[in-house]
């Protein structure tokens, strides 16, 4: 190997390296700062990967301990949008392959970048073996109640899925469908396959609320997604609510009731 001499060849080197090995040994020996502050970024960085990559494997093992017997499919179910004031609950399913080294890093949709969720949600739709996803209306939030409407959506995305999954993992919710199905409490966080769905499900609805931002641009749906933010809980009082509103959420449900006493 050509010996390197200066700090600048070795942080370039570095950038290549993706597994500790001799030479990396031989540099720990180096007593240069530039050169051990390059060190340390590296093994920082290699450190949080391995992390990502043991946490993936960790989600994928959940997901395989749930499936009834070798090869069966395991669905992951999850929604976005229970606690906002306005817009609809949107639940998805997906079902994915064995190996997905592509969604390596999905997480609870909450807790990715929008850029990386808008990623991740195309890699999903490229590589299950099926995926669903359906949107609960405003009306049907309002007539059946939040949880109810909720639950009926997440039981029509099962049977949405163009592959009937042998078992469905869901997050902190108890379906009634024609296979046998676990609540697991923050799945998203435990099973791959339930963070893939709340990846779709969180795409698609703020992709929704970006459209409804378009014809109600007062309340600012782009930015708060319909949740009860200072600045939307502010336009509701100076505008009212919107026929995308919940009724059955306060502080709109008064609002509405106000307004129908002084009708």
């Amino acid at each position: 190997m050509i010996q390197i001499k200066t700090v600048k060849d070795i942080v370039e080197m570095l950038q290549t390296v993706e597994e500790p090995g001799p030479w990396l040994e031989k540099l720990e020996t180096d007593h240069r700062t530039g050169v051990k502050n390059a060190l340390i970024r590296w093994r920082r960085q290699y450190d949080k990967r391995k992390a990502i990559e043991k946490a993936h494997m960790t989600k994928r093992a959940f997901d395989i301990s749930h499936a009834p017997f070798e090869g069966a499919m395991v669905a992951g179910v999850d929604e976005a949008g229970r606690g906002p004031l306005a817009g609809p609950v949107v639940t998805a399913a997906v079902i994915l392959p064995q190996k997905t080294p592509g969604l390596i890093g999905l997480d609870d949709s909450k807790n990715i970048p929008k850029a990386e969720r808008e990623r991740l949600a195309k890699e999903i739709r490229n590589v299950a073996i099926a995926y669903s996803a359906h949107i609960q209306t405003v009306e049907k939030i309002d007539e059946l109640n939040i949880y109810a409407a909720t639950r009926d959506s997440m039981e029509q995305v099962v049977k949405a899925l163009s592959v009937r999954p042998d078992f469905v993992i869901v997050d902190a919710m108890v379906l009634d469908t024609d296979c046998p199905t676990e609540s697991v409490v923050k799945g998203d966080a435990k099973s791959l396959a339930v963070a893939a769905a709340s990846i779709i499900a969180k795409t698609t609805r703020d992709a929704l609320m970006d459209e409804l931002h378009i014809d109600f641009p007062v309340y600012n749906f782009k930015q708060n997604a319909g949740y009860g933010t200072a600045e939307h809980v502010k336009a509701l009082q100076k505008y009212g609510p919107c026929e995308h509103h919940r009724t059955s959420f306060e502080p709109v449900k008064s609002m509405v009731a106000e307004r129908g006493r002084d009708n």
